[in-house]
């Protein structure tokens, strides 16, 4: 198990943005479960919405990636950070709202190299709420527009 603590030794995230509280499972370059717990304090629900409280879907696929990130800083690769390369097969199957708690199930489908991808289940209630392939790179500096890593 890895809690909020650990996790933020591995991943540069922080509050309001980081979006997962604790790995209950990980096998290093395999597979990791991480859990959310959804509360109404969030800072997203202030505006989606007021009176129908929902978590915005794109997070969900964000709070999957930052638990991708921990499974690959947590199998020993070296990095500052993992950025976004693509997302695919996005789908939404139930609304998440506050109370819930997420559990994300990361399976690493491939790794070359820096460039890693994932598939991703989340649940509630083991229910699925929504699902992804994802593919990131593990970034060693800082890379800014236009400026190639080095």
């Amino acid at each position: 198990m890895i809690d909020i603590k650990g996790i933020q030794n591995l991943i540069p995230h922080r509050y309001p943005f980081l979006m997962v509280d604790r790995i209950i499972e990980m096998e290093p370059s395999v597979k990791a479960v991480g859990i959310k717990n959804v509360t109404i304090n969030e800072p997203f629900f202030q505006g989606h919405f007021p009176d129908n409280p929902i978590m915005p879907g794109v997070l969900i696929v964000e709070a999957m990636a930052q638990v991708a990130g921990v499974l690959a800083f947590g199998s020993g690769v070296q990095g500052s950070a993992v950025y976004f390369m693509s997302i695919e097969k996005a789908k939404f199957r139930r609304p998440v709202v506050p109370g819930d708690q997420l559990r994300f199930e990361i399976t690493v489908l491939q790794q070359r190299g820096n460039v890693w991808r994932f598939s991703g289940i989340a649940t509630v209630d083991e229910k699925v709420v929504s699902e992804s392939e994802f593919t990131a790179m593990v970034i060693t500096s800082e890379i800014r527009r236009g400026e190639k890593e080095q």
